[in-house]
């Protein structure tokens, strides 16, 4: 049972999805400290996300795509620049949808949860197929 446990635990998906869960107590967090502060929702919305992008790096670089992390030099800065490329691509599509959302007079919180499995997907795809490859 311990076997199998390590080998689930060994897919890459899995930890990312740790790492993004992670990252999205970061971004989570800090999105509805700042409302209750007041903050405009999209504003919110985007500074969460920057502060879980720190975080996702760090998780990821160092437990998910371990063996992919480019050596130092130029092709360990050209590979945190397509990490933070996907970073914005996600931050763009999530502050478009609590945007759209907190216009439409959705509350700002489910318009969050549309875009965290959106901005999910689509960074998943892109630092798997690209960024770590």
């Amino acid at each position: 049972m311990t076997a199998m446990l390590w080998r689930f635990a060994d897919i890459r998906l899995v930890r990312y999805l740790l790492a993004s869960i992670g990252a999205l107590a970061v971004d989570v967090g800090a999105f509805l400290a700042l409302l209750a502060l007041g903050v405009w929702a999209p504003g919110a919305s985007a500074i969460g996300y920057c502060l879980g992008i720190a975080a996702h790096w760090l998780m990821s670089s160092r437990a998910v795509f371990v063996g992919h992390v480019a050596e130092k030099g130029a092709a360990r800065i050209r590979q945190k620049a397509l990490f933070v490329g996907s970073a914005m691509i996600g931050l763009g599509l999530t502050t478009a949808i609590v945007w759209a959302g907190d216009t439409s007079g959705l509350d700002p919180r489910l318009a969050k949860l549309v875009a965290i499995a959106a901005s999910f997907a689509v960074t998943w795809l892109l630092r798997s197929r690209v960024v770590f490859r």
